[in-house]
């Protein structure tokens, strides 16, 4: 049984819920896995104002999954960016929807007078361990995770990013 948390914005008003499309129900069918079991980080019937509770219930659906699969075609909210850190923290992998030209993924992004050809927010790129653009490529990116054909970061990106700004700024 391979355990796959889904990661993404949760609509909160019944506004939202109308007008957004339920992201989990829109990749499940891209992914084949006969033994795969999807957590979706909706919490049935939790109180919703005991904050903590709900913080727990993130968390330990973290904990116990095999992978995290988070959908950043849209804004993230900061409960998604905590849950790929917190997969970080259980060295879980990281598996991220991120389509070019959309909020955290933009093209030809002018910084400090200086063209990024693919410029990709950093806090999403470095908790990830594999990017994908579309739900088409989850499958091929599950094999990879799968058969430890790529190297799954932990909580250690942190420190090994301060390094590497030592390393490079002196």
């Amino acid at each position: 049984m391979v355990r796959i948390f889904l990661a993404g914005k949760i609509p909160k008003r019944k506004e939202e819920a109308k007008s957004s499309s339920d992201f989990a129900e829109s990749i499940i069918p891209h992914i084949k896995l006969k033994n795969a079991e999807f957590i979706k980080g909706e919490k049935r019937d939790l109180n919703e104002s005991d904050f903590f509770l709900v913080f727990g219930w993130d968390c330990r659906h973290i904990k116990n999954s095999d992978i995290v699969i988070v959908d950043a075609r849209e804004k993230l909210g900061a409960g998604t960016a905590q849950e790929m850190l917190i997969a970080k923290y259980f060295g879980k992998p990281v598996i991220t929807i991120l389509p070019k030209n959309t909020h955290h993924r933009r093209l030809n992004l002018e910084f400090n007078g200086k063209v990024i050809s693919d410029w990709i927010h950093p806090f999403i790129y470095s908790a990830s361990d594999i990017i994908v653009e579309t739900e088409k490529e989850l499958e091929s990116a599950i094999e990879k995770v799968v058969n430890r054909n790529v190297k799954i970061k932990n909580i250690s990106i942190i420190e090994d990013s301060i390094n590497y700004l030592n390393e490079k700024l002196g």
